[in-house]
């Protein structure tokens, strides 16, 4: 699953669209394409792991899901969610989950939550993890109403890097760790964003996939931890398992 920062170059990668008309539309999507057709896109937004792509009076949300796709000015060998074409250009969405919002993203969305957003408040995360105090951090990094845009990658690097072990209780960190922890997914976010631009974000992996934790040189763990089950990487010799 795309995590926030990959939606924001891929907001980047489709500037070229903004002001552009629809020319053709096809997709095996259940929305109506023939509202689409001749729509001018006015705006590119994204909201963490959401690609939000503005019409006058309405806007087609896409979230990629587990294993969503896109193409720009190429197709792949299987029939598209949706293809948008404005001309000679095209972008082509796969297995994901596409819809149109006829509300005005603004009364939709949070954008304080969004954790790569200029609109983003670490006081209202803070009051929000304080109301989840049983939810194990490694859910709690995961959960797109406080962080939106982290995923998986960001939750096992911010937790080794604040040295939390993510079976630790929200509730069972002290305050400084857990303003520590918003401001590390936030932190770290824009670094994915950079490394990702550069193509060297797996370089910059701690923890992330490894076998051997690289502050302890001892084997590391993965699991399939909390309510999301999602893999976890972790040290459970430098990361403490607050109680």
């Amino acid at each position: 699953m795309p995590e926030g920062p990959s939606l924001v170059l891929l907001k980047e990668a489709l500037v070229p669209f903004v002001g552009k008309k629809v020319t053709d539309v096809e997709g095996n999507t259940r929305i109506s394409l023939p509202v689409i057709k001749g729509k001018k896109i006015t705006e590119i937004k994204t909201f963490g792991k959401e690609l939000l792509i503005c019409f006058p009076g309405f806007t087609i949300r896409i979230h990629f899901l587990l294993f969503g796709t896109y193409r720009i000015n190429e197709r792949k060998d299987m029939a598209p969610r949706l293809r948008l074409v404005c001309g000679t250009q095209e972008v082509n969405f796969y297995t994901s989950s596409i819809r149109i919002l006829y509300e005005p993203p603004d009364d939709l969305y949070d954008w304080s939550a969004d954790v790569l957003s200029p609109q983003w408040s670490h006081r209202k995360a803070m009051a929000k993890l304080a109301k989840i105090p049983d939810t194990m951090v490694c859910d709690a990094i995961l959960d797109q109403h406080i962080f939106a845009g982290a995923g998986n990658i960001i939750k096992n690097e911010v937790l080794f890097r604040i040295r939390v072990h993510p079976a630790t209780l929200v509730g069972q960190l002290p305050a400084k760790k857990k303003s520590e922890l918003v401001k590390e997914v936030v932190n770290y976010s824009f670094q994915f964003l950079e490394w990702k631009r550069a193509f060297v974000l797996k370089k910059h992996w701690l923890i992330h996939t490894k076998k051997i934790c690289p502050r302890c040189h001892i084997p590391a763990h993965k699991e399939y931890l909390g309510k999301t089950n999602r893999r976890t990487f972790y040290c459970d010799n430098c990361q403490v398992l607050y109680e």
